[in-house]
């Protein structure tokens, strides 16, 4: 499995422990699974835009075929 460092500033890892002692959860699981969750964020949002221009643009798509 490949391995990934990442640096944050003091307070920025201070608020991660926070967050991930709150959630009884381990830095690195916390940290992982906000960043994956960031990726489906991105994906989803991604596809509403297209879905969002195929439909404003099918008419036209329609026309132009």
């Amino acid at each position: 499995m490949a391995g990934l460092n990442l640096r944050f500033t003091d307070e920025e890892l201070d608020a991660l422990r926070e967050r991930a002692t709150a959630e009884g959860r381990s830095m690195q699981a916390f940290a992982h699974d906000a960043v994956i969750s960031a990726i489906n964020e991105h994906s989803r949002l991604f596809n509403e835009a297209a879905e969002h221009v195929l439909n404003a643009s099918a008419e036209l798509n329609k026309r132009l075929a």
